[in-house]
């Protein structure tokens, strides 16, 4: 029975330490993209499965700068990403109430690559879709 005993706590030990190693090193997928500067909505957010999105537009994790560019003196570093901002930490709405150079920002992003590669959506409600 001892050894039984020994077993069952060595397994139990062996999940909780490779279910903590897994948690770790697994990312949270994103699920829609959204910005703490948008305070009052105009429309919903963009249901967005950010691993989803990546794999089926062939974007490796070595690629993240392609969407999370970083620029320093109007030139793009290649070897950098801003991945851990969101967009409003670099594209600051032009005042409180006006938002559009951060829309812009996101449209051109978004829309301006699904419409160079002709793949994806570009109309409004098609990336904003309205669940009610």
């Amino acid at each position: 029975m001892e050894m039984r005993t020994r077993m069952m706590y060595m397994t139990v030990a062996v999940i909780v330490f490779l279910t903590a190693v897994v948690s770790v090193y697994s990312q949270e997928d994103v699920t829609t993209v959204e910005d703490s500067a948008f305070t009052e909505k105009m429309r919903p957010p963009v249901p967005f499965l950010h691993d989803k999105h990546n794999e089926n537009a062939l974007i490796h994790d070595d690629d993240c700068n392609i969407c999370h560019h970083t620029y320093s003196d109007g030139k793009k570093l290649e070897d950098e990403s801003s991945e851990d901002q969101e967009c409003s930490a670099c594209h600051q709405p032009a005042d409180e109430k006006n938002h559009m150079e951060l829309i812009k920002a996101y449209h051109n992003r978004c829309k301006g690559c699904h419409t160079t590669l002709k793949a994806g959506p570009v109309l409004c409600g098609e990336c904003h879709v309205r669940t009610q």
